[in-house]
């Protein structure tokens, strides 16, 4: 029958400040929301089962609008490089690694960032070398658009001295022309990636039960992820997350962007935009329009200023990208496109002008880091979300002040200034890029400092957001994204019964704790699919 949620600090999200004493839910749904004692008259026949939330703090289901969550998964199966902070301890963890791994298997390591080094200079093939010519080793960059691949990899992967550069793709070189390891963007990288075994069934099944048990664990109850394409193609990586989420029962609101490379498959199998199951959707057409900053293959207007003979990378061609968009709306598919860049950013808006989306489809575009006024004038105009990760503010200052000329960067990662102006959108995380904690997303979307930070410097503090905003970005906005805010991102009637409950009312409490707020208790459709150890609800 029903569930009486009651005793806590209940925020429904409807509007800022908005709470009730108690909600009442039944099959996975909210039936009423208001005053306790009402409550428990009016459905007191009905009511099996009442929580007492003991004053913690509950707010609609926390959902993640852009992550790779079986790649978040594999980051947690392989050696992680994320927190080191110089090549000397990325070298020697990966060393350790081969010693404790036989000769001949393939040491695949996640995050390293030259960024956070002293010595900035970067891991190449040589000096992977140095430590093993017998394993075939890749370091995947924390973008994940660059990686770098020693000798034996690159052997085995047949990638000759002679290969030439793909479009869209950069190969890396010596002074003296010989291929230093270094593979940036999808195109490139796959010459390599392509070769790794072991991506099986079982082995995406392992990273999707992995991820999903962290997303539990932080208060997540879904994410919007992108995943088709790279682990054996579209159906096998469909089916594990079908095993996974429902036949295995581990609850979890996953809506699966579609690779434009796998939205053929997607259409042939007879699937189509929005079709899926009770946890899984089809979603938009994912689209790469450039690379990244830390990469410098983010697209710009303008050269880098720390590498003035580049403006980054376009994927494709404007004409190349018109006819991808053109493919998606053939499909009846919005599109999600990846545009950090403005030159990107503007190419893309460029193809949805020329193609716009079906009436009632809403486009998005992923990250929307580097900005110019008349890119914001046109994009308002238009059905689309901004899937902002507010996280990068953190991880990219103060390093992008040396990399992207001022002008662009003060209309910049500007998060308040979108909302502003009336542009809707979604906030996620990239994991496994950043971290996926959204009180991380949260606490640098309020206070665009680093957590960290000894000094305190706020990088754009106009920029800052409201808590109730920043919330809003994980909630409402990650709802809008997929076309479900009638039904998901708010505690309301019909609203489907999805809560994350903290130890920390994020409300009232300092702006700082928001760096050590923890879920209690993680709920999908009405049932408890977490509960913290030491939790005493």
């Amino acid at each position: 029958m029903g569930i009486l949620w009651g005793n806590g600090n209940i925020y429904t999200m409807i509007e800022e400040g908005s709470k009730v004493e108690a909600l009442f839910t039944e099959q996975g749904t909210i039936i009423e929301a208001g005053e306790a004692s009402e409550l428990e008259k009016k459905y007191h026949s009905r009511i099996t089962e009442r929580i007492n939330l003991n004053h913690a703090t509950m707010i609609p289901g926390l959902v993640d609008s852009h992550m790779h969550i079986v790649g978040h998964g594999e980051r947690l199966m392989r050696l992680d490089l994320s927190e080191m902070k110089s090549r000397e301890e990325v070298l020697h963890a990966v060393s350790e690694k081969c010693r404790v791994t036989p000769e001949g298997r393939w040491v695949v390591a996640e995050g390293w960032n030259e960024n956070e080094w002293m010595d900035s200079t970067l891991i190449l093939s040589d000096d992977l070398d140095a430590i093993s010519g017998t394993h075939p080793v890749i370091l995947k960059r924390i973008c994940r658009h660059a990686l770098v691949a020693n000798s034996r990899a690159m052997k085995e992967a047949a990638v000759a001295q002679d290969v030439k550069e793909p479009a869209g793709g950069v190969i890396g070189r010596y002074p003296d022309g010989r291929l230093n390891g270094m593979f940036k963007e999808d195109p490139a990288q796959e010459l390599v990636q392509n070769s790794i075994p072991g991506i099986t069934r079982e082995y995406i099944e392992t990273a999707l039960r992995m991820a999903i048990s962290d997303c539990y664990r932080l208060g997540l109850t879904g994410c919007h992820t992108e995943d088709l394409h790279y682990y054996n193609g579209f159906l096998p990586t469909y089916e594990a997350f079908v095993t996974v989420i429902e036949e295995e029962g581990m609850s979890f609101r996953a809506n699966l962007l579609v690779h434009h490379e796998a939205a053929a498959d997607m259409h042939d199998l007879g699937y189509s935009y929005r079709d899926g199951t009770k946890y899984i959707e089809f979603d938009s057409m994912k689209i790469f329009a450039d690379g990244s900053l830390g990469g410098n293959t983010a697209l710009l207007s303008k050269p880098y200023s720390d590498q003035p003979e580049t403006q980054g990378v376009a994927i494709f061609t404007p004409g190349e990208l018109k006819e991808l968009v053109k493919k998606a709306r053939s499909l009846n598919m919005p599109v999600a496109i990846h545009a950090i860049g403005d030159l990107a950013f503007e190419y893309a808006l460029d193809a949805i002008e020329a193609f716009p989306p079906k009436q009632g489809l809403r486009d998005r575009l992923i990250h929307a880091q580097i900005m110019r006024k008349d890119l914001i004038h046109r994009a308002k105009s238009l059905p689309l979300i901004f899937d902002i990760q507010p996280g990068f503010v953190p991880s990219d200052f103060p390093w992008v002040i040396e990399k992207v000329s001022s002008d662009l960067i003060e209309q910049s990662y500007a998060w308040k200034t979108y909302l502003d102006e009336g542009i809707h959108c979604a906030g996620g995380s990239d994991a496994p890029i950043e971290k996926l904690n959204p009180f991380l997303g949260i606490h640098a979307a309020v206070t665009r400092t680093k957590p960290d930070s000894q000094n305190g410097e706020v990088f754009g503090e106009d920029q800052c957001l409201s808590v109730y905003e920043a919330v809003s970005l994980y909630t409402k906005g990650s709802a809008y994204a997929i076309g479900q805010e009638q039904k998901r991102g708010k505690i309301a009637p019909g609203y489907a019964a999805d809560f994350t409950v903290l130890d920390t009312n994020i409300f009232s409490a300092e702006k700082s704790d928001l760096l050590t707020v923890r879920a209690v208790m993680t709920v999908v459709d009405g049932r408890i699919v977490y509960k913290s150890r030491d939790c005493d609800l």
